[in-house]
């Protein structure tokens, strides 16, 4: 039997002090591109694994670089001069059993399909590069995932989790505002608006103001009025 110890934190809550920051980066940031590829990865992986073993095998794949391409601007519509390359990290077991799993196949079509599906304008195909850094995992480790012992694997580190809710207002408008502007139903009426998007809600007590920043699509601005045109 579980033991759980509840107490009570005695401080106001984030939605009743008198100052309150939240920012949000959204679905075009690299860091949230970053982290949702990565995401993909492991889920990609733990299913070739319950395919090809009948259970996950060790991998760590949380850990990714983004690094800026080169393009040349122009209103109406510039040219990608070289493809940004994502590179993947961290480490996954590449097989067992006397079979093989093709880790870096996986991790590429994973980012790949998350492009297509998230970012309307990036064909992976072009813009993109990956490079497979994932390596195996140590044979500690990969050997904890071997065992069979019973219904649970032995741990082999320590980990803990930091959560909270509910959101404040605050919170939750700035999640929702960031969700609205990469909606499909906004770019449908604002093709223009690329989905590089942060959203900054900072509260003194009642007064909420937010800030958005938002990349622009170049081939929808044709000219500077057309630009500020759009964006007022």
């Amino acid at each position: 039997m579980r033991k759980i110890t509840v107490e009570c934190l005695k401080a106001p809550a984030m939605g009743k002090r008198n100052v309150e920051v939240v920012e949000r980066k959204g679905l075009g940031h690299p860091d949230t591109i970053c982290d949702s590829i990565m995401n993909e990865v492991s889920v990609q992986l733990c299913k070739e694994y319950m395919d090809n073993f009948g259970r996950v095998l060790h991998h760590n794949t949380d850990k990714s670089l983004l690094v800026v391409g080169g393009v040349e601007h122009a209103f109406g519509g510039g040219k990608v001069l070289e493809p940004m390359k994502l590179i993947f990290g961290d480490r996954a077991c590449y097989g067992a059993e006397g079979k093989t799993i093709d880790v870096e196949h996986i991790a590429e079509k994973a980012a790949h399909d998350w492009f297509r599906k998230n970012m309307r304008f990036v064909d992976p195909n072009l813009h993109v590069r990956c490079q497979n850094e994932i390596k195996p995992g140590s044979a500690e480790l990969v050997d904890i995932f071997n065992r069979k012992t019973g219904k649970f694997l032995p741990a082999n580190d320590t980990s803990a989790a930091v959560g909270y809710a509910p959101m404040s207002e605050t919170e939750a408008l700035v999640f929702q505002l960031e969700k609205f502007f990469n909606s499909k139903e906004f770019k449908k009426r604002h093709p223009e608006s690329g989905e590089d998007i942060k959203v900054m809600g900072m509260r003194k007590g009642d007064d909420l103001n937010f800030t958005v920043a938002m990349g622009f699509v170049e081939q929808f601005v044709d000219s500077e009025a057309s630009y500020f045109k759009k964006k007022y």
